[in-house]
């Protein structure tokens, strides 16, 4: 038995590596005709970079080595994105709008989901340097664009905005651990554990974050959003980019204003796509302008990246 592979690992055979190799290469060359310029990240580099800015989201979905020359910690690569902000702020050091794209494998210490690889091949694209809305609108129309040159079947967009959560809690002084639990419980969808968790705050502050899990759907959340959250002008900054995200979004677009995945990582909009035949989101995006800080120079970014595995299987 010494040929298994481990767990959740898994050879590719040629008719899936076709479809792989095809689909890279249209999603490439969409990205290359909107002027994003191809990067190549290493496999592997010391953990000091390669989980610097990622908060906790990355720690433990990374496989981590000891380098026989220098005796220093490294990561295999869970997700490239960092990478690309870490070339971005250090290598290119350009001034103004940056396009980058990259295609390549990361590995998870974990899958993902029940039916995931723990050796995605992940594909994406980064735009930094533009903190407007303007970017947000650009990478979600990429996004779209991807998935139509992918030809999946009923590909839609779940979108969300950390500033919602965030704003209310800093408005109320909650942090720490308390934050931390809030957050668990509002991913969960866990009202019941939310109550539990209100029930010595302020009736503004507790009503507001209860509404949160309720706030899923069409445009309508938004309104009923306007007319209920407090009047905070982090809020109604985020209200206004998901209104202009959701109009721009080229496939069917909810709202989820719960929806806080990559929290520490994320600093704006975040959004997931979805699609038939795969169980768990194929593609995953967002604005993280914290990450450029991080890395010692501050640049505001936004992008997103796409499983491409899970997408070529869809489009099969």
């Amino acid at each position: 038995m010494k040929w298994l592979l481990p767990e959740f690992i898994e050879d590719i055979l040629p008719a899936e590596a076709m479809r792989i190799e095809t689909l890279r290469r249209r999603i490439l060359d969409l990205f290359f005709s909107r002027s994003y310029e191809l990067v190549m990240p290493p496999l592997l580099e010391y953990t000091d970079s390669l989980l610097t800015g990622t908060g906790h989201d990355l720690e433990l979905r990374t496989f981590k080595v000891v380098d026989q020359l220098s005796g220093r910690m490294m990561g295999l690569r869970a997700d490239i994105t960092p990478q690309v902000a870490r070339i971005d702020a250090h290598l290119l050091n350009r001034e103004g709008v940056t396009r980058l794209c990259y295609c390549g494998s990361v590995l998870h210490t974990r899958p993902a989901g029940p039916a995931a690889t723990r050796e995605p091949i992940q594909i994406g694209a980064e735009l930094y340097g533009e903190a407007g809305v303007e970017a947000d609108l650009e990478i979600m129309r990429l996004l779209c664009e991807a998935l139509e040159v992918a030809g999946v079947r009923n590909a839609r967009i779940d979108i969300g905005h950390v500033a919602v959560f965030r704003a209310i809690a800093h408005a109320a002084g909650i942090a720490g651990e308390l934050e931390s639990e809030l957050f668990g419980a509002l991913q969960r969808k866990d009202s019941p554990g939310l109550k539990e968790l209100t029930k010595a705050m302020n009736p503004k502050t507790r009503d507001a974050l209860l509404l949160l899990p309720e706030l899923y759907g069409g445009p309508e959340v938004l309104d009923a959003a306007e007319k209920k959250l407090p009047k905070i002008p982090e809020i109604s900054r985020a209200l206004e980019t998901l209104r202009r995200l959701a109009r721009a979004c080229t496939v069917p677009a909810s709202l989820d204003l719960a929806e806080l995945r990559g929290y520490h990582y994320h600093s704006g909009v975040v959004f997931d796509a979805y699609c038939d035949a795969v169980s768990g989101p194929v593609g995953r995006g967002g604005r993280y302008d914290e990450v450029g800080k991080a890395f010692g120079r501050a640049r505001p970014a936004t992008g997103f990246s796409i499983d491409l595995r899970s997408l070529a299987g869809a489009a099969a």
